[in-house]
């Protein structure tokens, strides 16, 4: 029997001349099955060379050439553009008494002046021939934002002529930028998309490069937080950091991805990244301004948590929870846009921007609740929560650009739930290693009308946070979930004086004037005034 099963086994396969042939054939076809299964995982776990090489040539920067889109908006031709008066709250009779038709036509229509309030007042044959505006004040960003509300058409605005006036006129110009912005990557262009959009000529006085430094920044912040992660993984992120690197002189830019992460002592970034089939990188941004005196500037580290999606790994998350997790590198994106503006402005000072850029995802080989990991400080983590994976990648980013000890350390991410429940989603949290950097920071954010808020580092929580097996643990099972966070990042930058720590929610939730719903580079305004200050130009 044995022997004619053979004879029949053969006429199929010569190779085959028996049944315990045949039993061979199979077991090595189990075995290269096996090899073949293990490498192709191999490969997408490891993010092996060719396959970055492929991945990161597909991938281009898409979001950092669009970003100065909105300056369209803003023109420089008078001719034809209806004036804009500014009324301060508590002044519209003032603003109104030299002109009885006006003055009627406000009383009739109840106009307060209140901030962000429009009245638009008819000429005779029943067009627009005046706008007036409400403002709290000439520092009233949101309420300038309020005029790409108004008409197609084009407008000019009327500012009193005083000291702030220059810098009423900047800030005039930037929330009418702010307030063009829509994200319409994926809507379909029709010929009147843009031609209903009011247009503002740019207010005497505004200074052009540093509004066009700044919008771009916004512009790309929010762009980035709104892709969803299909179009903005790692790679992706890698490419936009890549262009914005290239669009500045003195600007270096170096990437290690996949395997490289480990050989180079980034081990923590890898673990958390592993899973995914689109390899965990390191985004490494250097620049300084040009000048023989270049070297001698203070370094100024900016790190930013950049994971593109989070499923919650194995400790995965609810539906809802998951939903909105395409905004999970707000941090990475608000650090990019503090970048630019930067390098843009010249500030005085050698920079450095770090990005840990990864997909917190579900495999064969993620990482697990009670894993003990290693990191780049050589401190050992006793893992409590996959969900809890920002702090990972940022720890090993932060010790290392604390080793070149800058004199200012800021990192930012989107890190807690328990920062929401605290403040709000409107407002960041923010932690400071240091009471005169962060009144300084506050009295800019003050300024600036871009509020934040402060949380303590309070050390007795710091307890919280012990393991049995380990160094330290992730996060804790009980207590202030923000501020131990907080605390566990302070172990990989203790030895720095100037450290802060900004835990954003990096998004609108509905749309306001200048705020439309969508990605949020929170923070940034007030971040970009500080850094002025601290850092200023050398007259």
């Amino acid at each position: 029997m044995i022997a004619s099963c053979s004879r029949h086994l053969s006429l199929f396969n010569p190779r085959i001349t028996s049944v315990s042939a045949l039993l061979a054939l199979n077991k090595q076809r189990q075995f290269a099955l096996s090899r073949s299964v293990i490498y192709s995982h191999r490969s997408l776990r490891q993010g092996l060379s060719t396959i970055s090489a492929s991945m990161t040539s597909a991938a281009s920067a898409y979001n950092f050439p669009k970003a100065s889109r909105g300056l369209e908006s803003l023109v420089d031709d008078t001719s034809g553009a209806i004036s804009v008066l500014p009324v301060l709250q508590g002044e519209a009779e003032k603003v109104t008494e030299s002109d009885p038709l006006v003055k009627n036509w406000a009383t009739v229509s109840k106009f307060k002046g209140k901030s962000g309030e429009l009245l638009l007042v008819p000429g005779p044959d029943g067009s627009v021939s005046k706008v007036l505006l409400g403002l709290e004040g000439l520092s009233d960003i949101w309420g300038f934002a309020a005029l790409t509300k108004l008409p197609p058409g084009k407008y000019a605005l009327q500012l009193p002529e005083s000291a702030a006036s220059p810098a009423a006129a900047s800030t005039a110009a930037l929330a009418f930028l702010l307030g063009s912005y829509s994200f319409d990557r994926y809507k379909k262009k029709t010929p009147d998309t843009d031609s209903g959009k009011p247009q503002l000529v740019w207010p005497k006085g505004a200074d052009k490069q540093a509004v066009s430094a700044l919008s771009q920044s916004f512009y790309l912040a929010r762009d980035l937080i709104t892709t969803p992660a299909e179009d903005l993984g790692p790679q992706h992120l890698v490419e936009e950091a890549r262009a914005l690197a290239a669009a500045h002189a003195g600007a270096s830019f170096n990437v290690i991805q996949g395997e490289e992460l480990l050989a180079q002592g980034f081990p923590a970034i890898h673990t958390v990244g592993r899973a995914c089939s689109r390899p965990p990188a390191l985004i490494d941004i250097r620049w300084a301004p040009g000048g023989a005196d270049a070297a001698q500037l203070p370094l100024l580290a900016l790190v930013g948590k950049g994971v593109c999606f989070d499923s919650g790994g194995l400790n995965i998350k609810t539906a809802a929870g998951m939903l909105m997790m395409k905004k999970d590198m707000g941090g990475a994106a608000l650090m990019l846009a503090l970048a630019h503006v930067i390098m843009s402005g010249g500030l005085p000072v050698r920079l450095r921007v770090m990005v840990p850029a990864v997909e917190n995802s579900i495999s064969g080989n993620a990482y697990r609740p009670l894993d003990v990991l290693q990191t780049r400080a050589g401190i050992t983590v006793e893992n409590g929560n996959t969900d809890a994976e920002g702090r990972l990648i940022l720890c090993d980013a932060m010790f290392e650009a604390a080793t070149e000890k800058p004199d200012l350390l800021i990192d930012a991410a989107t890190l807690t739930g328990a920062a929401r429940v605290a403040v709000g989603a409107d407002l960041p949290a923010v932690f400071s290693s240091d009471d005169g950097v962060w009144e300084a920071l506050n009295s800019a954010a003050n300024e600036e009308n871009d509020p934040l808020w402060r949380l303590p580092l309070y050390k007795p929580y710091r307890k919280l946070l012990d393991s049995k097996v380990a160094d330290i643990k992730s996060c804790a099972t009980e207590g202030p979930g923000a501020i131990t966070a907080a605390l566990y990042l302070q172990e990989f930058v203790k030895d720095l004086p100037r450290w802060v720590h900004i835990d954003t929610g990096a998004y609108n939730n509905s749309s306001k004037d200048g705020r439309p719903e969508g990605g949020e580079a929170q923070a940034l305004r007030a971040l970009w005034r500080y850094l002025q200050q601290r850092y200023p130009k050398r007259q």
